[in-house]
C-alpha cells in the first residue's frame, strides 16, 4: 500500500496528507494506512451511489505499464461507440497522451495526472465524474495508473475491476501480485498474438490466478489482430445489461 511505498510524499491532496507523516513503528504505519483507506472508501461509496443512480456501468482497468490497456481501450471504444454512450477517465502520473488518443475516437475523456502518486483514488475519480459527467445508462472506463500493487487496495466506486496481463510479462504475475488478482473480477490476457514468441504458459497463468481467486473470469485477446475481441465486447455488453437488470428489476432502459 502507499503507506509503505510512500508514493504520495509531496502530494498536496488533503486525503493523502497522512502518507507524508508515517511514524517510526509498524503500528503507526498501519493506523495511517487504515485511515487513508477509510477516507477513500467514503468517497468510493459516494461515487458508486452516483454511478448506480445514473445507470453507469464502470470498469476499472488495472495492469502493469505496457500491458496494452490504452490500445485495447481505443479498439473497444471503436467497437462500442455506435451502440452505447461511453466515457473515459485516464490516470497517469504525467502527460495527457492517453487521453488525447481516447478523444481522437470521439469518446469524452478526462485526464487525471497523479504526479508522484502511483494510483487513482476515489476522491480523484469523484472530481473527474463531475468534470465529465458520464451520460445516463452509459459505460465508463477508468484506466488506472500502470501498477499492480496500490490500485488493488483503492476502491474507486467501480462496478468491476479488470486486471489486464500481457503475455509479454510473466505467467507467474498472479502469484507475485496476489492482491490485484484477488480484487479483480476478471483477468484479460492481452497480446496473445505474441504467444509464439514468448515463454508464457496460458494454462499455468490461469491456474495461478484461480489459486488466488477461484471465481475470476478469464478472457484472452489481441487488440492488434482482433483475436478474442468479440468475446471481450460481448463480456462488457452482457455484464452492463446484467447490472442494469439487477438495478432496475429487468428494465435496463429505466430513465
Amino acid at each position: 500500500m502507499c503507506g509503505v511505498c510512500g508514493c504520495s510524499h509531496g502530494h498536496d491532496e488533503g486525503h493523502h496528507a497522512g502518507h507524508a507523516h508515517i511514524g517510526h513503528g509498524q503500528h503507526d504505519l498501519l493506523v495511517i494506512e487504515r485511515d487513508i483507506l477509510a477516507e477513500n472508501d467514503r468517497h468510493a461509496r459516494v461515487n458508486r451511489e452516483r454511478l448506480q443512480r445514473d445507470g453507469v456501468f464502470a470498469l476499472n482497468l488495472v495492469s502493469s505499464p505496457g500491458s496494452g490497456k490504452t490500445t485495447l481501450l481505443v479498439k473497444t471504444i471503436e467497437a462500442l461507440k455506435a451502440t452505447k454512450p461511453l466515457a473515459v477517465i485516464e490516470g497517469d502520473q504525467e502527460t495527457s497522451i492517453d487521453a488525447e488518443r481516447i478523444r481522437a475516437t470521439g469518446a469524452p475523456s478526462v485526464q487525471i495526472n497523479t504526479g508522484r502518486v502511483c494510483h487513482l483514488d476515489a476522491h480523484m475519480v469523484g472530481h473527474a465524474l463531475a468534470d465529465l459527467p458520464p451520460e445516463r445508462n452509459s459505460i465508463l472506463f477508468i484506466e488506472n495508473v500502470g501498477n499492480l500493487v496500490c490500485p488493488a487496495g483503492f476502491d474507486l466506486g467501480e462496478t468491476e475491476k479488470v486486471a489486464i496481463l500481457s503475455v509479454a510479462e510473466g505467467d507467474d504475475k498472479p502469484l507475485k501480485y496476489p492482491g490485484m488478482f484477488a480484487a479483480a473480477s476478471t483477468m484479460v490476457l492481452s497480446k496473445i498474438d505474441l504467444l509464439p514468441h514468448v515463454d508464457f504458459h496460458v494454462d499455468r497463468c490461469i491456474e495461478h490466478a484461480r489459486s488466488i481467486n477461484p471465481e475470476i473470469a478469464v478472457l484472452q485477446l489481441s487488440a492488434r489482430t482482433g483475436a478474442g475481441m468479440a468475446e471481450w465486447i460481448d463480456w462488457i455488453t452482457s455484464s452492463a445489461e446484467r447490472e442494469a437488470r439487477a438495478r432496475w428489476g429487468g428494465s435496463p432502459g429505466h430513465a
